[in-house]
C-alpha cells in the first residue's frame, strides 16, 4: 500500500510538473505554478524559509520522500530505471548492493557550493536536478507536445472547430539543445543500468538531503530474525543501498521508493522507525557542514543586499544608454540579482506566449 501511494503521489507530481513546460498558454501556472517554487534549489536561491524548512522537516520525518516523489528528475529516472529493469530480466542482471562513494558525492556538493558562491550560475546549473529536468522538458516534451496541439487544430480546423489554434515550434538554442541531448542520454544510460546513481553520486539536493535523512524519523528497516536472505530487496533496490548480508540499508542513499517492501514476502522489511541511535558523524564532519552551509547563506544574503542597476549605463538627463548587457525579462530586478538566483529551468522560456525570451 505505501509504495501505490508513492506510485500515485510521485506520477501526479510528475504530470503537473511537466505539463507547466508543455503549456504555452500559461492558464495552468495559475493553479499548479507552487510545484515549481517547492522545488529545492528554487526555493534555497528565493530564500523562501517556508518551503525549505517543509522540505527540511519532511525529510528527518520520512526520509528522501523528496527524490521519490516531488523531484521531476528523480521520477523521470524511475520510468527509465523501469524500463532497463525489463531488459535486464532478459539479461539476468539485476540491481545489487554497492558501497557508497562518498568522496564522490560531497566532492560534487562542494564544487556546486563553491560555484554558487563564486558566481558560476553556469556550472551550478548543470549540476541542479530541477534545471537538468527543465531542459530536457523544454527541448523534448515541448515540441511534441506542440506538434500534437498544431495537428489537433488542423483537424478540427477542417472540422469547422477553432476551439484549438496552431503555434510556432521552434528551437531556443543549439547550446542547450545539445546539452539537454547530453543530459538525457547520459541519465538514460546510468538509469537504464545503475537505476538512481546520479542521485546518489552527482545530485547535489540528493546529497544535502541524503545527509538529513541519516537521522529521518522513519526509515526502511530489515528484521534479521524474518530474513532468510533471498535478496529479492536488494535486487529490486535501484539506489544499491541494501546490505542484505549485514541486514542494513543505507539511509543516506535510500529514496524510500518501498520497492523492497513490495517485493519482501517474508514480512522482514519495513518503514518503522529505527530501534538504535544512529552514529553521531565525528567533529570534523560536523564542522565541515556547518562551516559550508554558514559560508552558502552569508554569500546567498549578502548578494540579496547588493544593489545595483544590473550592468546598465548610468542614466543622465533622461537620455537612453548604451546597454552593454541584454535588456532582462520584467521582475529580474537586474542582470546580477536574475544570474545568481536563476536556476536555467527554462521555465520562463516555455510559457513566453510572444516567444521573446532565449
Amino acid at each position: 500500500m505505501l509504495r501505490k501511494i508513492r506510485l500515485a503521489f510521485a506520477t501526479l507530481c510528475f504530470a503537473l510538473i511537466t505539463l507547466l513546460f508543455l503549456d504555452f498558454t500559461g492558464m495552468l501556472h495559475g493553479w499548479f505554478g507552487w510545484l515549481a517554487k517547492i522545488q529545492f534549489l528554487p526555493a534555497v536561491l528565493a530564500l523562501n524559509v517556508g518551503v525549505v524548512l517543509f522540505l527540511v522537516i519532511l525529510t528527518l520525518i520520512c526520509g528522501r520522500v523528496y527524490c521519490s516523489v516531488i523531484c521531476p528528475l528523480g521520477v523521470l529516472q524511475d520510468v527509465m530505471a523501469w524500463i532497463g529493469r525489463k531488459f535486464k530480466k532478459r539479461k539476468k542482471l539485476p540491481y545489487s548492493y554497492s558501497p557508497a562513494i562518498s568522496w564522490l558525492r560531497y566532492g560534487m556538493l562542494g564544487i556546486f557550493i563553491i560555484a554558487l558562491v563564486a558566481g558560476f550560475s553556469s556550472l551550478a546549473a548543470l549540476l541542479a536536478p530541477y534545471s537538468s529536468y527543465g531542459r530536457i522538458a523544454n527541448n523534448f516534451f515541448q515540441p511534441l507536445w506542440q506538434w500534437s496541439n498544431n495537428l489537433l487544430a488542423y483537424f478540427a480546423e477542417r472540422a469547422g472547430s477553432y476551439a484549438f489554434y496552431e503555434t510556432d515550434v521552434w528551437l531556443k538554442s543549439w547550446s542547450t539543445f545539445i546539452i539537454a541531448v547530453a543530459t538525457f542520454v547520459v541519465l538514460a544510460v546510468v538509469a537504464g543500468r545503475n537505476g538512481r546513481t546520479y542521485c546518489n553520486t552527482i545530485c547535489p539536493v540528493g546529497t544535502v538531503l541524503g545527509f538529513l535523512s541519516r537521522y529521518s524519523f522513519f526509515r526502511i528497516m530489515i528484521e534479521p530474525d524474518k530474513c532468510n536472505e533471498c535478496s529479492l530487496c536488494a535486487r529490486n533496490c535501484k539506489a544499491a543501498c541494501i546490505d542484505i548480508k549485514e541486514h542494513k540499508v543505507d539511509a543516506s542513499r535510500c529514496v524510500t521508493c518501498m520497492n523492497c517492501i513490495d517485493k519482501c514476502s517474508h514480512g522482514a522489511i519495513s518503514y518503522t522507525t529505527p530501534k538504535k541511535v544512529p552514529k553521531q558523524m565525528n567533529e570534523t564532519r560536523r564542522r565541515f557542514f556547518t562551516v559550508t552551509a554558514l559560508v552558502a547563506v552569508n554569500s546567498v544574503l549578502k548578494a540579496q543586499k547588493k544593489k545595483g542597476d544590473g550592468g546598465l549605463a548610468t542614466i543622465e538627463d533622461k537620455k537612453i544608454p548604451e546597454r552593454s548587457t541584454p535588456i532582462v525579462p520584467p521582475g529580474s530586478l537586474g542582470i546580477r540579482h536574475l544570474t545568481q538566483h536563476c536556476t536555467a529551468c527554462q521555465l520562463c522560456v516555455s510559457v513566453c506566449p510572444n516567444q521573446v525570451l532565449r
